[in-house]
C-alpha cells in the first residue's frame, strides 16, 4: 500500500493491527478535504501542487505542512516549508511571522523578521 510506504503514520496504523487496518473507512481528523486530497496527491505523484492563487497557496502550504508533520511525511514538510519561505511578501510577512512562531520554524521566523525589518 502506497500510504504505508510513504507515511510512517499510516505504516504504523495499517501495519501493526490497529482497528483501522480492517476498517472500510478511516477518519482523518484535523484536515479539510482539499488539504487531505493534496496530501494524497503528493503521496501518489511525488509532486507538490499548492494551486495558483497566491493567498490560497500560503494557506494550503501551512495546512499541508501540518498534515505532513502529523502523518510523518518529512519531504513534503520540507517542500511546504520552502514554499512558505518563498511566499514572504508584503501581504504575507506578518501572518507568516505568526505562523512561524506557532510552528517553531526558526528559518521562516528569521526570514519574516528580516523582511519586516527592511
Amino acid at each position: 500500500n502506497l500510504l504505508c510506504i510513504r507515511s510512517g503514520y499510516y505504516r504504523t496504523m495499517f501495519g501493526i493491527g490497529m482497528k483501522e487496518r480492517d476498517a472500510a473507512e478511516v477518519t482523518v481528523p484535523h484536515a479539510d478535504l482539499a488539504t487531505f486530497t493534496a496530501l494524497v496527491d503528493y503521496l501518489f505523484a511525488d509532486e507538490l501542487d499548492l494551486g495558483e492563487e497566491e493567498g490560497g497557496r500560503v494557506q494550503r502550504a501551512l495546512a499541508l505542512r501540518q498534515l505532513a508533520q502529523m502523518y510523518q511525511v518529512p519531504r513534503l514538510e520540507l517542500l511546504c516549508a520552502q514554499a512558505l519561505q518563498e511566499s514572504v511578501a508584503p501581504a504575507t510577512a506578518v501572518p507568516l511571522l505568526e505562523a512561524a512562531h506557532t510552528l517553531g520554524d526558526g528559518r521562516l521566523l528569521a526570514q519574516c523578521r528580516r523582511y519586516v525589518a527592511d
